[in-house]
């Protein structure tokens, strides 16, 4: 069997499941970075892949959310704007601190995540926004792109999740607006980060093709199945994102 043939059997169906779950929770990159390093893909490789392919169906899931209105534009624009600088300021800071001290940290916030959902059932099931003027709005928007984006540089998974959590918690968002806005802001940082993948040549474009058309495909059904569902079926993937990062964090200092 080719090998290309081979790293596309094993790639495609898991990156087609990953743009599923990025699309209604966010955490995708749980999925999909591990089937390319699966099939042998060298770690830079698989890592810009993933982030050019990720820049279709994070655009799609987002035309998707923007279609049914499930975007508040003001918000996400000013959070993209600071992903992007937030995300630019977490990769400097990754050269500085310990990764491993990193994700301790987050390993130590996931269950106490998993704990508020649990007990406040009805969080981000309906629309709560908070009377803030449209200052206020933006400066916690621009505040949760640049702590989330620089969370993106340091560390990256489950960033989409994150972002929904955020918008839920500090600006009332239901989950399924909060989704569609953490598409934007994440589809700024992933576009960025394409971009210079793409510039020092970090990209397979014939993997690249076929996955994007899978990743779209994911993408479109999450977002169908999320919009359909409403806010309770957010929170069902949410748990699934949570426990598989939670998993993922503790394989990696293990083998670390």
């Amino acid at each position: 069997m080719p090998e290309l043939l081979r790293t596309c059997l094993i790639v495609c169906p898991l990156v087609f499941l990953a743009g599923f779950v990025d699309s209604v929770a966010g955490g995708g990159g749980i999925i999909s970075i591990p089937a390319y390093l699966l099939a042998g893909v060298p770690t830079r490789l698989a890592l810009g892949t993933n982030k050019l392919v990720n820049c279709f169906g994070t655009g799609l899931s987002m035309g998707k959310y923007l279609k049914n209105g499930k975007v508040r534009l003001p918000i996400a624009a000013i959070s993209a704007a600071g992903s992007i600088l937030g995300s630019f300021v977490g990769t400097r800071l990754a050269l500085l601190v310990q990764e491993q001290t990193l994700r301790v940290a987050v390993l130590v916030a996931l269950p106490c995540v998993a704990l508020f959902l649990c007990f406040n059932r009805g969080f981000g099931e309906e629309s709560r926004e908070k009377d803030l003027s449209p200052m206020a709005a933006g400066g916690i928007s621009l505040a949760i792109g640049l702590v989330i984006g620089c969370y993106d540089g340091l560390i990256g998974p489950g960033t989409g999740t994150f972002l929904i959590l955020a918008f839920t918690a500090f600006l009332g968002l239901d989950l399924l607006t909060a989704s569609g806005c953490a598409k934007v802001s994440n589809l700024a940082s992933n576009i960025t980060s394409a971009v210079v993948y793409l510039l020092s040549g970090n990209v397979r474009y014939l993997l690249a093709l076929p996955a994007v058309v899978f990743c779209m495909a994911g993408n479109y059904l999450g977002a169908r199945y999320a919009i359909r569902g409403g806010s309770k079926n957010v929170r069902r993937v949410m748990f699934l994102v949570l426990g598989l990062l939670f998993v993922k964090i503790i394989f990696d200092l293990v083998q670390g």
